[in-house]
């Protein structure tokens, strides 16, 4: 007892009662209101974010990688995964955590295309590192009762693959599989919800792989590109892409388009060129250089490029350095250094 007869134990109990019931209130609001100055207090205690891919992708993000069919996305998805199960970068694309344990979602290659592209023609394959795990779903698998759709089914059934390797980093290949009609916007929300939910839920940093649908190859990518892109982007915090560039058949680049964790890198004044080729057992991109996006869009007249070629090779003659040559015609030193090699050739 407690002067004036209140219970000591009683008064707890109530208290006790009183913190349950508002938390359970707090689980049901809308929103979590703090100060601005506790929010940040709590965030101090959280670790800063390391990349995974360069600037490209950081720990605890959604990301899209995009790109017409064909384009190489799934060899650079590939590449990138066994470089974060690793913790090793790739070339100046930075990965700063130690090696993790990653799930590689395929529902684009059966095993045997998979194994095509990472042996010697099907000998002297490549060893992954144990802490990549492939993922492709199972043919013979019927849709459980309990569940009204398949999408339903994959999401949950992702998440126990998660639990069950205790992964921290997801691949997603590609975005299509999940939901056929992902260029509606309508169609797009939900998706984004359930990878955004597994996000958050279970502190994996996720990489989905998605299609454009026909773009126009003379103008340069943007989110627009993106097929269902308001919803998509507007749900991903980084977002980056993979174009094919008019100067070679294996030559690609890489653009950045969205981005919450540092600035835009690679911009279109700026954009990464790789090229793609089998490194003995390793099908993989390899980077090449910088340069301005326009110099690898499709010419509107034919003709231009070819005026181009003669311009460089006449500026060459005279004894200009490629980095004077790049100035007088506006483009940039890669440019240059590329198409000479082309007439070398």
């Amino acid at each position: 007892m407690l002067g004036k007869g209140i219970n000591i134990d009683a008064l707890s109990s109530i208290n006790e009662d009183l913190e349950k019931h508002e938390s359970d209130l707090a689980k049901n609001d809308c929103f979590v209101t703090k100060s601005a100055n506790t929010w940040i207090e709590e965030a101090k205690r959280r670790p800063i974010p390391n990349m995974l891919f360069g600037a490209l992708w950081f720990e605890g993000e959604i990301c899209i990688l995009f790109s017409d069919t064909n384009t190489g996305k799934s060899v650079l998805a590939v590449q990138i995964a066994e470089a974060i199960s690793r913790g090793k970068s790739i070339q100046d694309f930075s990965t700063q955590t130690s090696p993790q344990k990653t799930v590689y979602f395929d529902f684009e290659l059966s095993d045997k295309q998979f194994e095509k592209r990472y042996s010697n023609n099907y000998k002297d394959h490549y060893q992954f590192s144990p802490n990549l795990i492939r993922a492709e779903i199972n043919p013979d698998v019927k849709l459980p009762k309990e569940f009204s759709c398949f999408e339903d089914f994959l999401v949950k059934s992702i998440v126990e693959v998660i639990q069950k390797y205790n992964a921290k980093v997801v691949i997603v290949d590609n975005l299509t599989y999940l939901r056929e009609d992902n260029e509606k916007a309508k169609n797009a929300l939900p998706l984004m919800k359930h990878l955004k939910a597994i996000n958050k839920k279970y502190g994996v940093s996720v990489l989905v792989l998605a299609h454009t649908p026909k773009r126009d190859y003379s103008k340069p990518i943007t989110k627009n590109d993106l097929a269902g892109s308001k919803m998509l982007i507007n749900f991903c915090d980084s977002a980056f892409a993979l174009g094919v560039s008019t100067e070679g058949h294996d030559l690609r680049y890489v653009k950045q388009i969205k981005q919450r964790n540092t600035e835009c890198v690679y911009h279109s004044e700026n954009v990464a060129l790789m090229r793609i080729h089998q490194d003995f057992n390793f099908l993989k991109f390899h980077f090449v250089d910088f340069d301005c996006e326009a110099n690898h869009l499709k010419a509107k007249d034919a003709s231009e490029r070819k005026n181009r070629l003669e311009k460089i090779q006449e500026l060459k003659s005279q004894g200009l350095s490629n980095v004077d040559i790049a100035e007088r015609l506006g483009i940039s030193e890669g440019t240059v250094r590329y198409n000479l090699k082309k007439i070398e050739h």
